[in-house]
């Protein structure tokens, strides 16, 4: 059987929102949100919260070791390198890649990624996040296997690259086996990911809305389907990018 490790890439140090990742949403921290929602994929086998070895992270730590959370400790601006470390202290074959600000991700999405990969032995990496973007902002999944992950930490020698993890395996489709996943309606003017206090609101109103428990991601969009105005609180917050993709 394939070891699949989802791996939470999580600090305190947010330019934007210091400390989001402990902001509480329906009383239980957002990085708590994620995990609980990543530990219901059927396909990942451990979660792990990958934070840095700068003090300010202590408080993740701790917070890690109250609830019985693996974790592993890295380079602050090198979160390939963390990447790297987690994989292999954990044992993973196949790594899960999702951000500590995104608490609705959603674990059939999670599983939806992940099942190619263990399907298809000759892909490499599979993402539903790939250009022209289709999903939410927030329900970005990355997957891919240990050695392509190993091979990036090698060769990749560019710091900016370093810091987004797998740019070095996106950029090479001649060298990796990439998959790309699209919803067929085009959600990506939606944003469910947590920079600024009004993308908090909004997430908040949400879980509120759904009784803390946001259920599959279409539930969600149904609910702002719903309440189009709730969408309107962050419609000025603009993304960061997350990926450095090549030039077309």
């Amino acid at each position: 059987m394939t070891r699949v490790v989802a791996i939470i890439q999580a600090r305190t140090g947010s330019t934007r929102l210091p400390r989001k990742v402990l902001s509480e949403i329906a009383g239980e921290p957002m990085l708590g949100r994620v995990i609980e929602r990543v530990r219901e994929a059927r396909l990942v086998d451990d979660v792990v919260v990958a934070t840095t070895v700068d003090s300010s992270d202590d408080p993740i730590v701790e917070l890690a070791s109250e609830r019985g959370w693996r974790f592993t400790r890295g380079s602050i601006d090198d979160v390939l390198s963390r990447y790297v470390d987690a994989a292999r202290e954990h044992e993973a074959e196949v790594i899960v890649r999702v951000c500590s600000d995104c608490p609705l991700i959603d674990p059939a999405l999670v599983d939806d990624v992940v099942r190619p990969l263990i399907d298809r032995p000759e892909l490499d990496y599979v993402a539903n996040n790939m250009p022209p973007r289709t999903y939410p902002i927030g329900l970005d999944v990355e997957a891919f296997r240990r050695d392509a992950l190993e091979t990036a930490h090698r060769e990749d020698h560019d710091p900016a690259l370093r810091e987004h993890v797998t740019p070095y395996i996106r950029q090479r489709p001649e060298r990796f086996h990439i998959l790309g996943l699209n919803h067929p309606e085009d959600l990506s003017a939606h944003r469910w990911t947590v920079d600024e206090p009004a993308d908090l609101q909004l997430i908040e109103r949400v879980y509120g809305a759904l009784a803390g428990s946001p259920g599959h991601w279409t539930s969600v969009l149904d609910l702002l389907d719903a309440h189009p105005e709730w969408s309107r609180l962050n419609a000025h917050v603009a993304q960061k990018p997350q990926h450095i993709e090549p030039s077309r």
